[in-house]
């Protein structure tokens, strides 16, 4: 039994394909069956049944999988370890973003950081909060970045900063023409949200006590908070946004923003990781490199501001 063999069979799970595992593992098709042929010969199991599309663990698979990710993981510490010790600022690093923040923060801060090293390899996944709450759990991802504190004693959690959420009003909407948006001036009928286990719409759900909110979600169930804006643009309804896209909008675009009365919703960006994690020195990098990206006015929680 070796790593590689666990590698691969832990990616033949993930995929559930064996050429989209190889392809992931960077070797052939016959060499990572052949491999993963001679671990099951091994144990005397087999591991996966093959004859059901897509291919899928044995019950005595998915048991030796499991235990696969914990060693894999303790092995990546060895590794970690060394890292450490040496502060070095290369390898792999995977880093699990929610998808209502990193069209906004990442153009911030990647491109700096990828020129400043080089060596680092950090691979960025667009997850929801409960996704990456569970790639931290097994070890499939390094840290993530989420809205509010999970109290999670599996994980670390450190504040980045925090980011009001802005009204995105359509020129027909009455609200278009108040400097300031109440929470009776919206209605379902005419609200664009986001599909549940969405922690942006959960979150705001719950600030305009909608908990009942059903209308345009069945339309667009798969919609995104870009696809919303282009429809309050054309003319209909109100959405939401954060406030680093606010600064992606042109004039024309602004014109249609209007903050919140106070107090203003607001989200606690998070930085989260295995209690576990040791590579510090990266980490550190890595939140300073944030940091000094958002304006300073959002590293703290301000008066005004109503944390959701």
């Amino acid at each position: 039994m070796t790593i590689q063999q666990l590698e691969y069979i832990l990616a033949v799970d993930q995929f559930r394909h064996f050429a989209r595992a190889a392809e992931y593992c960077r070797v052939t098709q016959p060499t990572l069956s052949a491999m993963i042929q001679k671990l099951e010969d091994e144990l005397g199991v087999k591991l996966f049944d093959r004859t059901v599309q897509p291919v899928c663990p044995t019950p005595i698979g998915q048991k030796v999988i499991d235990q696969a990710r914990v060693i894999l993981a303790q092995a990546a510490q060895v590794k970690e370890i060394i890292s450490e010790d040496k502060q070095s600022l290369s390898g792999v690093f995977r880093l699990g973003v929610l998808p209502t923040i990193a069209p906004y923060l990442l153009p911030r801060f990647f491109p700096q950081l990828m020129e400043k090293y080089p060596e680092l390899d950090i691979r960025v996944t667009e997850m929801k909060t409960q996704d990456i709450q569970q790639a931290l759990h097994v070890g499939d991802l390094d840290a993530g970045i989420i809205a509010s504190k999970l109290e999670d004693t599996f994980l670390t959690e450190e504040t980045l900063f925090y980011e009001q959420f802005y009204a995105y009003v359509s020129r027909k909407e009455p609200s278009f023409k108040h400097d300031v948006i109440r929470t009776s001036d919206i209605t379902g009928e005419h609200l664009w949200l986001l599909d549940e286990g969405h922690c942006f719409r959960d979150q705001l759900v719950r600030f305009c006590q909608m908990e009942a909110v059903k209308v345009n979600q069945m339309a667009y169930r798969l919609g995104s908070m870009e696809t919303f804006m282009r429809m309050v643009e054309s003319g209909k309804g109100i959405t939401f946004i954060p406030e680093l896209a606010v600064a992606q909008l042109t004039e024309e675009q602004r014109q249609l923003v209007r903050p919140f009365a106070i107090p203003r919703p607001t989200r606690q960006v998070v930085l989260a990781t295995n209690r576990d994690f040791i590579r510090h020195s990266l980490l550190c990098v890595l939140k300073e490199e944030i940091k000094a990206a958002v304006p300073k006015e959002m590293l703290t929680l301000q008066s005004i501001q109503c944390l959701l």
